[in-house]
């Protein structure tokens, strides 16, 4: 961002001052502060921003935004009532003095992955900016926003929700062109209530830029309705032979059935249909569940302008962040990452990727409680013990609650194999090294690392460091 203390004062109608200072990026951590910094103060449930006020200016804060007194006098202060609303509308205003095509990603599952992919097919045609990570709420998005220098060609932006609102927040600061909603599933189901996903996922469409377009994917008769009702101009895309002018589907694994390395390459083959014409795309994830993804991302660069061929390109040269179908080798034993987060719908999908993977060879599930479900959370995992018995995984590993609905639904679905259940890495670590003389012996196979954030199932994968 370049905006200057008065610029944002007026903004938030405030009082101008005579020093008026430029300021080049907002940040909440006092640590990231440098020259020509506004240090945001957050109060938070673990630590309050504005206990760090001085050491930000120490650091070169050039102001401070508030909701509290500090003392300090040595910078300008901007006093607010609420620094994370603050936040949000000073990245509106700089919203409004970027050239870029701004990109709105949201879904229940793969919104990270098409913005990952979107962001790098998009750097085939110009300067493109995006969320770092997962900052998709109203402090990360808000910071990811002005971290652009507003030069760009295009943003593309990930909106996470979780409550009752949140979308009308995070959607009025970003007004995209696009709006792209990849899909709609069970996920935050305590937090969002009765009205449902669909229903605020489509809430991004009704705060489209002037002449904005809906992105939607006709596979979800809810968000489809959903998404009409806002009255915005919509395009549709498939990965389910819906009616859709864009439409994807899985060929197979990079290299074909007769590459010995197919089974476990990370790449998969996607046909892409672009207003009727067919095309061929390698993108860095495989299984049915990414030609979803593949079709989100395929048509949003279409409509953008893009050429197929820069789209292919664009596919190829992509990469996924950390904790997203991330894969590395352990002996014989194929070991995939996907533990940033989960619901139901990622589960059943990184799940069905994983045993594809495994091709005949032992499939192991390490898997963690799905969180933020409300009432539907026991059938939730039951619905995942009976999806997970149809895989027929060699072992099952459990950490946290609904184990006992999981269980469930694996002995009804007719699994009979291990399951373990263990709260620690050195639990897993002694219960995988017994099984390794008798249950998993053999050629290896693949091992599935997935849960729901705060469950850290990605401390078992420690034990494969050492």
């Amino acid at each position: 961002m370049r905006l200057s203390y008065n610029e944002i004062a007026e903004c938030l109608g405030l009082l101008p001052c005579a020093d008026n200072p430029e300021l080049t990026c907002a940040v909440t951590d006092s640590r990231q502060t440098f020259p020509g910094s506004l240090f945001v103060c957050i109060p938070g449930s673990r630590a309050d921003g504005h206990a760090f006020a001085s050491m930000a200016v120490d650091r070169g804060a050039a102001a401070l935004l508030v909701s509290a007194d500090v003392a300090e006098s040595r910078v300008p202060v901007l006093r607010v009532a609420d620094t994370v609303r603050a936040l949000g509308r000073i990245a509106a205003l700089w919203r409004t003095r970027t050239r870029a095509r701004v990109v709105g990603v949201t879904g229940t599952a793969g919104k990270t992955t098409v913005k990952e992919v979107l962001s790098g097919v998009l750097s085939v045609r110009g300067r493109t900016a995006q969320n770092a990570m997962n900052y998709n709420n109203q402090i990360g998005m808000p910071r990811s926003v002005l971290e652009a220098d507003g030069q760009e060609d295009f943003w593309v932006m990930e909106l996470g929700i979780s409550h009752d609102g949140d979308m009308d927040e995070l959607a009025s600061v970003l007004r995209p062109d696009m709006g792209l909603i990849v899909n709609a599933g069970t996920g935050h189901a305590e937090g969002l209530g009765a009205k449902g996903v669909a229903w605020h996922k489509a809430r991004l469409l009704a705060h489209l830029a002037d002449c904005g377009e809906g992105l939607v994917c006709a596979d979800y008769p809810d968000l489809v309705r959903e998404a009409q009702a806002t009255g915005a101009k919509l395009h549709l895309f498939s990965a389910a032979g819906q009616e859709a002018a864009y439409c994807a589907s899985y060929i197979g694994p990079v290299g074909g059935e007769d590459d010995p390395d197919a089974p476990e390459s990370p790449k998969g083959r996607y046909a892409l249909w672009l207003g009727g014409t067919r095309h061929e795309v390698v993108a860095p994830f495989r299984g049915a569940y990414g030609a979803e993804n593949v079709a989100a991302t395929g048509a949003a660069a279409f409509l953008l302008g893009l050429s197929p061929e820069e789209i292919a390109t664009g596919f190829r040269q992509a990469h996924l962040p950390p904790q997203r179908f991330s894969q590395r080798r352990w002996g014989a034993w194929l070991l995939m990452d996907d533990t940033y987060n989960a619901n139901p719908l990622s589960m059943r999908r990184m799940l069905a990727a994983a045993a594809e993977m495994a091709g005949g060879r032992h499939f192991v599930a390490v898997l963690g409680e799905m969180l933020e479900l409300g009432c539907q959370a026991e059938s939730e995992h039951y619905l995942l013990g009976r999806n997970l018995a149809e895989l027929k995984p060699s072992a099952v590993f459990w950490k946290g609650g609904q184990g006992a609905a999981v269980r469930l639904g694996l002995s009804e679905g007719g699994y009979q194999g291990p399951w373990m259940e263990v709260t620690a890495a050195p639990d897993f670590l002694h219960a995988w090294s017994e099984m390794q003389g008798s249950v998993l012996s053999g050629s290896g196979g693949v091992v599935l690392f997935k849960g729901s954030r705060s469950t850290r199932v990605e401390d078992f994968l420690e034990i494969f460091r050492a």
